[in-house]
């Protein structure tokens, strides 16, 4: 089982990443500040929170040794910082100056990777701290990116949902289009590694759900529930054994035990009708569960649910200004304003992927004014 180890409430704004060393968990946050705990008891360290961006931190990670931390921000620069003291010891920018959204670092520390708004990956040599190549991957801002354990590929994911793997020489291995309806914002493998095939491998989107997938055949082992908010980050720990999350909402939340998600610890698409059920109620969607059993709804056909299927099922699926979806219900209105079919339940739930994107729109429309003024300044 998964279980809830504390909950971490220091940062300011939101949540943007989380990353472990063998002995420290940090997070970084749009307050412009990274944070170090140790994992010894979840405590801050002495030297934390790191101050050196000028604007939000989206990204923060480790290299394998544990001694040094690395951040990028939208000022466009990576920081590498002492894992030890907290002292800065490089700032490396990108060629363009285009905001930073993600970077990685190879596990034997050869590479550093880092994504940027205007589609593109720059590719330092970590050693010497020199840029080996920077090229456009994707037509959309590149949130995401993750080596594998052999440091000889690496996963890109973007705003439009794409996910790509890369060899360590920028070439193009595979691609999966639309992986994430709402756009990917983090990805991570897990630490075991099997040649020729994938190892465990974790992608987020803008969902309230962290998703666990099995690589070599692409599907699903299962979700995590702990999150009440958009997932933004997600990160293993070096041993495989805890898996931490970051949302929108500002805590951190981690959780314990080697198998990962899934009630039955089957696949999604292998869960029973119980299975489903039993999801349903600790997701406290108890309203649900007469009608899935009615329907006979069991893993693949819950994997299959889209608006339209659910409509079928008296689910409405549609968005609603709260306070007028209320009013509708009061006014003993027992069919979908959208559909006009019956509605089976009145339970409503907040869209906050709706309100994510609105925030994230909101926030590119500061990008581009703080982008504006900095090339005006120069």
């Amino acid at each position: 089982m998964v279980s809830l180890i504390c909950t971490l409430r220091h940062h300011t704004d939101e949540v943007t990443c989380c990353a472990f060393s063998p002995s420290l968990l940090a997070t970084s946050s749009g307050d412009k500040t990274l944070r170090v705990y140790t994992t010894a008891d979840f405590s801050e360290l002495p030297f934390s929170p790191l101050r050196g961006h000028g604007y939000g931190v989206h990204c923060c990670c480790f290299s394998s040794c544990g001694s040094f931390l690395l951040s990028c921000s939208t000022d466009g620069s990576v920081i590498v910082w002492s894992a030890e003291t907290g002292e800065v010891k490089a700032t490396l920018e990108h060629p363009g100056r285009s905001p930073l959204r993600v970077c990685a670092l190879a596990p034997d520390s050869s590479l550093l990777l880092a994504g940027a708004c205007d589609g593109t990956a720059a590719l330092w040599d970590f050693r010497s701290k020199t840029l080996r190549r920077c090229a456009t991957i994707s037509e959309a801002s590149v949130v995401a990116c993750c080596f594998s354990p052999c440091a000889q590929m690496f996963v890109t994911g973007c705003t439009r949902g794409d996910l790509k793997l890369w060899d360590a020489y920028t070439s193009l291995l595979h691609a999966e289009k639309d992986a994430h309806d709402l756009g990917v914002t983090c990805c991570c493998f897990a630490p075991q590694f099997i040649v020729s095939k994938f190892s465990s491998f974790a992608t987020t989107a803008v969902e309230i759900h962290l998703k666990i997938k099995y690589e070599t055949s692409a599907a699903f082992i299962g979700f995590t529930s702990g999150q009440t908010a958009p997932v933004l980050s997600c990160a293993f720990s070096s041993d495989g054994e805890w898996v931490v999350s970051g949302t929108s909402w500002l805590p951190v939340v981690c959780f314990a035990g080697r198998k990962l998600p899934g009630h039955s610890g089957l696949l999604l698409t292998d869960w029973s009708e119980d299975d489903v059920q039993t999801w349903l109620r600790d997701e406290g969607l108890v309203e649900l569960v007469g009608v899935f059993k009615a329907n006979n709804i069991d893993g693949p056909e819950l994997s299959q649910l889209n608006k339209e299927t659910a409509a079928e099922l008296g689910i409405d699926g549609y968005s609603y200004e709260r306070e007028s979806i209320e009013s509708w219900i009061r006014g003993k209105n027992k069919t979908s304003p959208m559909t006009n079919l019956p509605l089976q339940t009145t339970l409503l739930t907040p869209n906050r992927s709706l309100k994510m994107a609105i925030t994230r729109w909101k926030s590119n429309q500061e990008l581009r004014v703080a982008e504006h003024l900095i090339t005006k300044a120069d």
